[in-house]
């Protein structure tokens, strides 16, 4: 299960791919597949979550990883590379690798 907190020491990816509408649920179906058959077993990944648009010209994915490093290393990885070469060639990617700083929930003090 994915936690947001400001006090982990994961790395976030934030990927937002741009799709045809035509291609949104392909797209999720190849993220979806990647993640279950090498992504989510390989070293220090810890959660990922699929967010689709409601006009379905974005997929993006929110991920953590234990260190930039694992990261890396799952992409070198020669089981996930067919997904990644099929899924870049029907989407535009806009990486991002952040830091969480803050959170907010009701009741939390400021």
């Amino acid at each position: 299960m994915t936690t947001i907190s400001a006090k982990s020491d994961v790395v976030t990816l934030i990927n937002v791919f741009t799709v045809e509408p035509a291609n949104q649920r392909r797209f999720f179906d190849i993220l979806t597949a990647a993640t279950e058959s090498s992504v989510g077993q390989a070293p220090g990944f810890v959660s990922a979550s699929l967010h689709r648009s409601m006009d379905g010209t974005k997929v993006t994915m929110y991920a953590q990883w234990g260190s930039i490093d694992d990261y890396q290393a799952m992409r070198r990885n020669p089981l996930a590379l067919p997904f990644f070469q099929e899924a870049l060639m029907i989407a535009r990617f806009e990486p991002g690798v952040y830091e969480v700083v803050r959170t907010f929930a009701p009741g939390e003090p400021n």
